[in-house]
This record gives C-alpha cells, sequence and structure tokens, in this order.
C-alpha cells in the first residue's frame, strides 16, 4: 500500500484467507436455510446478521439475490442427496419408503418451504431441473413398489408424489399449530403413506 500499511486480511497467509472465506460461506448459507426455510420474505441483510458477517461480505460471495438463493437451493440438494444416500433402500420398497420418510421428512419438508420462498428470486426451470434428481429418487422408489405389488396402480403416479409432499407439509403444519407432536411425526405420516399406497 502507498502509505505503507498493511491491512490485516493481507498479512493473514492465503491459506488462511480461503479458510476465512469458506468459514463465512458456511455460516451465510446456514443462516440462509435456516431463515428462508423458515418464513417468506426474508432478507439479505437478515441473512447477513444472522450468519454473522456485513453485507459487503455476503455480497463479495454472493453478488445478487439470485446467486444466493441458487446456492442455498444447492445446499439443500446436496444434504437431501446425502441423506439419500445414508438410508437402506434395498429390500421391499414399501419398508424402503417407510425408511426414508422416517428419516427424511424434516429435509423434504424443509426444501418445500425453501422452495416456496425463494420461488420469485431464480427461474421455475432452474428450480425445476435442481430438484428432478430428487423427484427422480422417489419416482423409482415408488415405481418399484407398483412393481412388487406393494403399491396401488390405479392412481397415477405424480398423484401418489404430490399426495407424499402434501403429508408432509401438513404433518409441520400440524407441529406448529400444536396438535402434533413432532416426535409423532414419522410414525403418523407413515401409516397415512401405507394406508394411501396400499394395493
Amino acid at each position: 500500500m502507498a502509505d505503507g500499511k498493511t491491512s490485516a486480511s493481507a498479512r493473514r497467509p492465503s491459506g488462511q484467507r480461503r479458510a476465512d472465506a469458506q468459514r463465512n460461506i458456511d455460516n451465510i448459507l446456514d443462516a440462509g436455510l435456516r431463515l428462508y426455510s423458515s418464513r417468506p420474505g426474508v432478507s439479505v441483510a437478515e441473512v447477513a446478521e444472522a450468519a454473522g458477517v456485513g453485507r459487503v461480505t455476503l455480497y463479495g460471495h454472493f453478488p445478487s439475490r439470485t446467486e444466493l438463493a441458487k446456492a442455498l437451493m444447492d445446499r439443500a440438494f446436496e444434504e437431501t442427496e446425502a441423506a439419500w444416500r445414508a438410508v437402506d433402500t434395498s429390500g421391499p420398497a414399501d419398508a424402503a419408503l417407510d425408511r426414508v420418510l422416517r428419516e427424511q421428512w424434516h429435509l423434504m419438508e424443509r426444501n418445500r418451504n425453501l422452495r416456496d420462498n425463494i420461488i420469485g428470486d431464480v427461474s421455475p426451470q432452474w428450480l425445476r431441473q435442481r430438484h428432478d434428481p430428487i423427484l427422480r429418487r422417489i419416482e423409482e422408489l415408488i415405481t418399484r413398489g407398483q412393481d412388487e405389488g406393494a403399491f396401488r396402480t390405479d392412481l397415477p403416479l405424480s398423484w401418489l408424489i404430490t399426495a407424499l409432499y402434501s403429508l408432509v407439509h401438513a404433518a409441520a403444519d400440524e407441529i406448529t399449530a400444536g396438535r402434533l407432536a413432532a416426535k409423532q411425526a414419522p410414525e403418523v405420516l407413515s401409516a397415512s403413506l401405507r394406508s394411501l399406497y396400499r394395493q
């Protein structure tokens, strides 16, 4: 610098600067997921404050609301994909779907809320493309159950998938309203879907 002074950032080794930047990014995404999946109308300033960074820092990593929204969806689906890999989906499809539902219903609900709250910041085409891999996993599992004779085939596949997500959303609404305990939700969802999907 012209006055001989060096900023604290410049004095830090490059590896430390990269670690600091990654920590800021992680904090921003964690805060953004928490806020965007809880209510609509979240501002960038609120995300920055919850992440413990300034708006300048946030915009340095995510130059626009659209870039932030896309990064949040990417993080959400990365976590969902990791959760899918952690669940044993072998064996009968009805038992596999039950395990998925019990272990992932909260992620399904979070992702649905997140999607609804950022829909104005990203194009529907981008969102659909990003969401397709998860939908395909569910479609494949339900189709497998139909082929095995465990799931009904007299209703459209798209309707069975919509019903699953609608029940997940309803369970979250019931918890918020105090009419359903969170620990009861997996069993209530599982029993409801077994009744709906049974051949």
